[in-house]
């Protein structure tokens, strides 16, 4: 295992997450729910390999995967848990019979991210096997089960350092029976690896995972799933209301739109590209998310190809490539420009704050700001003027900047006097010429 990774911890504040060491640790993951479901150790590699090295530090993984994971094999012939006489699938009895047992593969792509420096953002199941409010399920989960599970599930990645646990997986909590189901398996997990990981919870779509278990003593940290609906991006709203909660706990868009993802769900309707998934990052990172995640529509689901639905058996337009295809796209290239970016500022101290801009638009123009010690960044979704309030960054002098989101240059602009205001009019304007204006003391 790499000797660089650290667990990681809540930050003091209740804003941010931390390696052991106390260093801030800025979250820039992928979508890869079907990765330990359907990709053999070879093509697992070439995945994990290709995101380190576009910098994703975080994967997001689903151990009983949506596509009928407990009910079809893995790469190898394997199912992840015992199936009983009548065909039930029981997660209080994983399978580990054999040679390279489904849980053998899982243990393979979890060490190989670790070599690599990526965390896994483990959900135990998606959360059709709990709540089949849609989707093939079957609901398997009862809390006894689900505690047993945990449990199991604890105990294996006990000492493995680069896991996160992730409850939920895109159905909402509707009955007792569903908190019941997921109480029990945090109190699995935390007694199985004795509380050494992280535990989060993934919403369904349009909302945050606040709704449901913010209070509960469990949830170290909110996800929000803003969603891959048609309309202008504005997941800032969500992550701001996260971020007036009490008590205080991190919060981050962990499924905004999906590059090449239809809107709404509708191909006639075009897809998101990589300009939006930009928007919904320094949207949701600006509003005060402590990192951010990114996915593509073919990687997610590790799409084979163009197919019109998520049966694969028919070419389409629903997806519209393969996974290997889709892992060069270039909202993923940009992606590392954000971390980068965040990187470079003061992460420890850093807030949401909108007082740093004078005059704002509305829609998709809308710009968000953050600042930190001795500097403020303000983002420019269409390159349209900034009117930035330079008396808010303090010193004597303010140097300004533009940071381009698509390539990572830095273009100086000029040191000024702090005044109350200041117009700043980005290199280019338009759809997809994005800027952030980079405000520092000298």
């Amino acid at each position: 295992m790499s000797t660089a990774m650290q667990a990681l911890r809540v930050g003091e504040n209740g804003r941010i997450l931390t390696k052991a060491d106390g260093k801030p640790f800025f979250w820039l993951g992928d979508t890869a729910w079907e990765l330990f479901h359907k990709l053999n150790r070879e093509e697992a590699e070439l995945y994990l390999r290709t995101r380190a090295a576009q910098s994703f530090n975080v994967v997001q993984a689903v151990a009983l995967a949506e596509f009928e994971g407990v009910t079809t094999d893995n790469a190898y012939g394997r199912k992840p848990l015992t199936v009983l006489g009548d065909g039930s699938p029981d997660p209080s009895q994983p399978d580990t019979a054999g040679e390279y047992s489904y849980w053998d593969h899982v243990d393979f792509i979890v060490r190989m991210a670790a070599e690599l420096g990526v965390y896994i953002a483990l959900l135990p199941t998606w959360g059709d096997k709990f709540n089949l409010m849609w989707g093939k399920g079957p609901e398997i989960f009862t809390p006894d089960n689900a505690y047993a599970y945990g449990r199991w599930l604890g105990a294996r990645y006990k000492d493995t350092v680069n896991v996160i646990w992730v409850l939920g997986g895109d159905r909402p909590l509707h009955t007792r029976r569903h908190f019941e189901i997921t109480n029990r398996l945090a109190q699995g997990l935390a007694e199985g690896d004795e509380g050494r990981h992280l535990r989060t919870f993934h919403p369904s779509g349009g909302i945050s995972s606040s709704l449901h278990v913010h209070d509960e003593p469990w949830l170290d940290f909110n996800m929000i799933q803003s969603s891959h609906d048609v309309g202008e991006r504005a997941n800032y709203k969500l992550v701001q209301n996260d971020y007036a909660k009490f008590p205080a706990k991190p919060t981050f868009d962990a499924e905004p739109c999906y590059e090449d993802i239809p809107r709404g769900f509708n191909a006639d309707n075009g897809y998101f590209d990589e300009a939006d998934v930009r928007q919904a990052a320094y949207y949701a990172v600006f509003a005060g998310g402590f990192g951010h995640t990114y996915g593509h529509h073919s990687v997610w689901s590790m799409s084979g190809g163009a197919y019109d639905s998520v049966e694969f058996d028919a070419p389409g337009a629903f997806f519209i490539m393969s996974w290997q295809e889709a892992l060069h796209r270039p909202g993923a290239g940009q992606m590392r420009h954000l971390r980068t970016l965040m990187e470079s500022r003061d992460l420890a101290r850093r807030v949401p704050d909108q007082s740093l801009i004078a005059d704002n638009y509305t829609g998709s123009n809308y710009m968000t700001a953050t600042s930190g010690p001795g500097y403020g960044l303000i983002y420019s979704p269409n390159g349209l003027p900034v009117r930035a309030k330079l008396s808010q960054i303090p010193g004597e002098r303010v140097k300004a900047s533009w940071y381009c989101p698509r390539s990572g240059s830095v273009t100086f602009i000029g040191a000024y006097d702090r005044e109350d205001a200041r117009t700043f009019t980005p290199p280019s304007r338009g759809r997809g010429n994005d800027w952030i204006l980079c405000l520092d003391y000298e």
